[in-house]
Parts: C-alpha cells; sequence; structure tokens
C-alpha cells in the first residue's frame, strides 16, 4: 500500500490528516528502518508493507469504530515498535498513551522515536506486565488496552484485565479467528469479571483476515492477580 493509498483510505473513512501527520509516518516509516539494522523490530520493512501491515492495519480499532477521538488513557501491552498504540496517536492525538514493553532496547527506540515524533502525552516503561498489573498507580487505571498478536485470550485476559478501570476494554488484534481461543478463555474470563462484548472479523484491503475481540472488565479484579511473572503463560486460567 503506497503511502497515498493508505492517505484516500483513511480519508474514506472520514478521517483527513494534515501535512504534519503525513510527515509523522513518513518519519515513523524512516526510524522504524533506521533503527530495525541495529535491533530485531519487526520483519517487515518495505514501505508498502509498512504502511499496510503495520500503519493501516494498527488502525483497526479506530476504522472498525471501537475508539473516537476523545481524550482516553489507552495502555499498550508488547507494542514492540510502538504498533498498534503510536499511529492511533497520531491518528487521534487527544489519546493519552502508555506502553509497557519487557524489552529496554525497544523502549529507547519508543522514546526516540515519540521525542522525533513530537508526540505529547505518551509514557513509556520497560518490565513485565505482570509486574505492572499489581502496581497502584498503574491498576486499574486504563480506559483501554490494546494487545496485538500477544498471547492467547486466557494469558492476555490475565495480562490487561487488571490495567482496566470497570466498564474500561481489552481491545484485542488478531490475525486468526479466536473462536478456540475464547472456549479456552472462559475460566480466565469469569475469574477476572470480564466479558466479550465483540468479537468480528474484517479484512486489509489486501484481503488478508483480522480478528478484533472487544472484552469489557464488570467488576474489580482479584487482589491476586495477575500471578507473579511467567506464571499466566506456565499455568493459563
Amino acid at each position: 500500500m503506497p503511502p497515498e493509498i493508505f492517505y484516500q483510505l483513511l480519508q474514506q473513512s472520514g478521517i483527513v490528516l494534515s501535512d504534519h501527520q503525513k510527515n509523522q509516518f513518513q518519519t515513523y516509516f524512516s526510524l522504524l528502518v533506521e533503527w530495525n539494522e541495529k535491533m530485531n523490530l519487526t520483519a517487515i520493512t518495505e514501505l508498502n508493507e509498512v504502511y499496510l501491515k503495520h500503519f493501516y492495519d494498527s488502525l483497526a480499532p479506530i476504522l472498525q469504530g471501537h475508539i473516537t477521538n476523545r481524550p482516553l488513557k489507552l495502555l499498550d501491552i508488547g507494542a514492540g515498535a510502538g504498533f498498534p498504540s503510536l499511529p492511533m496517536k497520531i491518528v487521534y492525538p487527544e489519546l493519552e498513551i502508555t506502553i509497557i514493553d519487557s524489552l529496554n532496547k525497544r523502549i529507547t527506540f519508543l522514546h526516540h522515536l515519540a521525542q522525533t515524533l513530537e508526540l505529547e502525552g505518551v509514557h513509556f516503561y520497560h518490565g513485565r506486565a505482570e509486574d505492572f498489573g499489581q502496581d497502584r498507580s498503574f491498576r486499574g487505571q486504563f480506559d483501554l488496552v490494546t494487545a496485538r498478536a500477544v498471547a492467547r485470550m486466557p494469558v492476555l485476559a490475565e495480562l490487561t484485565i487488571p490495567f482496566l478501570r470497570i466498564k474500561g476494554q481489552l481491545i484485542a488484534l488478531k490475525s486468526q479467528a479466536v473462536d478456540q481461543e475464547l472456549t479456552d478463555a472462559k475460566t480466565a474470563l469469569t475469574t477476572l469479571f470480564a466479558q466479550v462484548v465483540k468479537n468480528h472479523a474484517y479484512q486489509l484491503p489486501n484481503g488478508d483476515a483480522r480478528f478484533i475481540t472487544v472484552v469489557e472488565k464488570k467488576k474489580e479484579t482479584p487482589k491476586q492477580y495477575p500471578r507473579k511473572a511467567g506464571l499466566p503463560n506456565k499455568k493459563p486460567l
């Protein structure tokens, strides 16, 4: 997807980017490729592929109507090179973005990226989601949590739900259908007082299938969750 097609498709969805926003995406691409030579940020580095499979794909929560342009506190777990939250931040500057990532090199890249793009209201933290999920300054503080191809739903629920306010939502982006994952996650969702409110498929402009699952927090998360780092993966609820 060439950048001009990217802009046109967004315009068809009612999103008209300013020259500044277009320059932000162009600079994002340049820095991604430059830093990818020093560290493993992504296997996708070709211009058209980055605009389709990283930038456009990251905007799915907006394009599919799950996020509107208003001040919201959004946490992105395991964002890697900033996907999906930072492309959404460029399009909707009012979003307040927090990213937690377990690899400090990626956090260094994100700090540099945000400074270069002149992004305000972005916060980056190095560490494990399990640890931050027990921190009072993070726990129960967010309107939204996003996760793009991070973990299967039984694990992902425990890593994300504790961060949400009551009625806050997890938006999980997947490249494969999650029906079996949701069946396997029933115990986890019940234990964490969370419920699937939307689960649907859509397509990228090239025809690739994508899936979004929205999970809403109904009550306060029991204090013992998330468990210690590594346990959610080793022994899913």
